[in-house]
């Protein structure tokens, strides 16, 4: 298979790889990065790295002005598709117009002879995560069990580009830890084979949970929802020393509080108080392996006025209290 990627103003090449399609175990993976930096162009950066008969795929742009390229993949594949971008608009042949993208989403797809033209702002970071996989080597990796995706099967047998789902959807906490992982594994040659074949099939299982055309949810949660409830998550992490009230999270996100508490509970996992315990009860652990820091200096970086309080919840999360962490 080959895979390749041009600017169509510029008539720059972003990229072209050749992908064997015949998977081995005893097969070396191999990996590099193109840089591309003009004047005019910014910076394009493109990281690849192939393990057989798959492709992981980390694009970065920034243009100073609006832009245009393409991507063409020759043969069949199973594309997982994260995007960290705002308002490129992409037109994939076969799948479809999309909307302008939306930042923390994904989605995966099925196409048999790709070409794609995406327009991109100016002004805006464009980033991409994408994972290509071979068709018969996604079989694999799911058995050959349709019934995982009955209608994304189907299509598949039938060769007939489709998407999982009718929709991109936010990106789970989950799955933005693999990736995560998967940016910043260290590990080389055969161990990093061995981690990223891993981490894809772990990413995919993910994937599948979340978009699977038979998911069936106790609380139906609409798409504009889930972006809400994004953003709720997002001003949480980045402040949950003085995280919101719900009044004023509901308030800042447009979401009722109704469905802020349910939506929240049902797509995390955790009710908004206990998520934000559970951060601040993880950057607590983190601070005690300072030798030289007081748990009472703990408690108040964490937010707790009272010191009785803070270790009463850091030992129910933890069933060990906080004097107990510091002499581990």
């Amino acid at each position: 298979m080959k895979i390749k990627s041009h600017l169509l103003s510029q008539h720059t090449s972003l990229f072209e790889i050749q992908m064997d399609l015949n998977y081995s175990e005893k097969t070396r993976s191999k990996e590099g990065a193109i840089n591309i930096k003009t004047a005019d162009l910014e910076a394009i950066i493109n990281y690849y790295l192939m393990s057989n008969a798959i492709v992981i795929l980390d694009t970065q742009m920034y243009f100073t002005r609006p832009e245009i390229f393409n991507f063409e993949m020759n043969r069949e594949s199973v594309v997982m598709n994260f995007i960290f971008c705002n308002n490129v608009e992409g037109c994939i042949e076969n799948l479809g117009t999309e909307k302008s993208s939306q930042a923390n989403t994904h989605n995966l797809f099925y196409t048999t002879n790709l070409k794609g033209v995406f327009k991109v702002p100016a002004l805006e970071k464009v980033n991409y995560f994408s994972i290509i996989i071979s068709k018969d080597y996604y079989l694999k990796i799911i058995s050959q069990d349709y019934t995982i995706h009955d209608k994304f099967s189907k299509n598949l047998l039938q060769k007939k580009p489709s998407y999982l789902s009718t929709e991109y959807l936010p990106l789970t906490p989950a799955i933005q830890w693999i990736i995560s992982e998967m940016k910043n594994c260290k590990r080389k040659d055969g161990l990093k084979k061995i981690f990223i074949e891993s981490k894809t099939r772990e990413l995919l299982l993910h994937q599948i949970e979340a978009l699977g055309d038979d998911k069936k949810l106790g609380y139906k949660i609409s798409n504009d929802d889930l972006i809400k409830l994004e953003k709720v998550k997002q001003i949480i992490d980045n402040d949950f020393i003085k995280a919101p009230k719900l009044t004023d999270l509901s308030r800042m996100t447009s979401l009722n509080e109704f469905k802020l508490k349910k939506g929240f509970k049902e797509h995390f996992g955790y009710t908004v108080k206990n998520y934000i315990i559970k951060l601040r009860m993880e950057f607590a652990k983190s601070l005690l392996k300072d030798k030289n820091i007081t748990i009472s200096e703990v408690a108040t970086k964490c937010g707790y006025k009272d010191l009785s309080n803070f270790s009463k919840a850091f030992k129910a999360f933890y069933t060990f209290s906080p004097q107990q962490s510091k002499e581990k």
